[in-house]
């Protein structure tokens, strides 16, 4: 397993857009401009973009926070119909799951339709292993 590609991650759509940046807060402005403008060229409503930004941004801390130092990480935009997916991707060394009772994650579960997390791991213990969040964003159904 390579540092800069989670096993999860190698295959991509062919309209994903894929960001690899260092694992470093000081990315979170570019990563939720990313996110925004993704969303606005998909036509979903000013409420929807902020809310994603806010749960791109959260998402990006989480795994920041938790990433081996001086690496990467990994970020992909799906877009499929009325649906906006991202997926984060660090390299670390805890093997634990971010905590779904955090307050972190209670605003990411608040802002996003569906969120979840997982390790990946080679099956060496001694090794770093991948720690990946995703969640999704669907553009609101107009009631006429």
């Amino acid at each position: 397993m390579s540092e800069t590609e989670p096993p999860s991650q190698r295959v991509g759509g062919q309209d994903d857009i894929e960001l690899r940046l260092g694992a470093d807060l000081v990315h979170l402005p570019l990563i939720r401009s990313v996110a925004a403008s993704i969303a606005m060229r998909a036509d979903f409503d000013l409420d929807t973009i902020a809310d994603l930004r806010l749960a791109v941004d959260e998402a990006c801390s989480t795994l920041i926070t938790r990433a081996l130092p001086a690496t990467t990480m990994v970020c992909r935009f799906t877009i499929k119909q009325d649906e906006l997916r991202f997926t984060g991707a660090v390299s670390s060394a805890d093997q634990h799951t971010p905590s779904t009772g955090s307050f972190g994650w209670r605003v990411l579960t608040t802002l996003a339709d569906s969120a979840a997390s997982w390790v990946e791991t080679d099956g060496d213990a001694t090794r770093a292993h991948w720690v990946h969040v995703e969640l999704a964003k669907r553009r609101p159904v107009i009631q006429g």
